[in-house]
């Protein structure tokens, strides 16, 4: 096994590990964003129930009324308390925003497997360009909020049930412009329609 067949064992490694926190990192932004979506419905509901039985207290109807609209209200405090400490709006952005920058950095992790492969490139440049991509992953792990194994378990279910990254060459096919469907690539470089 010579130095290039462990340098791409490495960066297939990486890949893989790049591909799998980018799409945790989406689920996680998923969940937040599906959180805070039923907690605003929660809170429009609490409401409506608070003030719905304080003006059925106010016009009569006794203490069940002000029970009911007094545990309610406590309920929505609650919630209340917890979506001002606990922002799920911004976190999902931030979710977002890992992602993101780990999309660039998986595209470049596949670039660097396929240079790897054709050998346009030296041993030593192909290494350099690794150094710089780990560099990059650490500065997007250092500012990323931690992912949750719910979001973990939702991006393995996705990525291995689903194939959310898999394409079959007929549905890339429909995705390119028709010049290019079809074409395989040659070893001397030409292209020709593919069998």
């Amino acid at each position: 096994m010579g130095s290039g067949d462990y340098i791409d064992a490495q960066l297939r490694d990486c890949y893989g590990r790049v591909v799998y926190s980018h799409k945790a990192h989406e689920k996680c932004a998923d969940i937040l964003l599906s959180r805070l979506s039923k907690i605003k419905l929660a809170q429009i509901i609490l409401a409506s129930v608070t003030t719905g039985s304080f003006i059925s207290a106010f016009f009569g109807t006794g203490d069940v009324g002000t029970a009911i609209g007094l545990v309610v209200s406590a309920t929505l405090l609650a919630l209340n308390t917890y979506t001002k400490d606990y922002d799920l709006g911004k976190l999902a952005q931030k979710h977002r925003q890992s992602g993101a920058e780990l999309w660039l950095i998986r595209e470049e992790y596949l670039s660097l497997i396929i240079d790897l492969r054709v050998g346009g490139e030296s041993v030593e440049n192909i290494r350099l360009r690794r150094d710089a991509l780990l560099n990059q992953l650490y500065a997007v792990y250092a500012g990323a909020p931690s992912t949750t194994v719910r979001a973990y378990a939702e991006a393995q279910k996705a990525l291995q049930q689903l194939e959310e990254m898999t394409f079959s060459d007929d549905e890339i096919d429909k995705l390119l412009p028709p010049r290019l469907r079809g074409t395989t690539v040659r070893p001397d470089g030409s292209d020709q329609p593919a069998d």
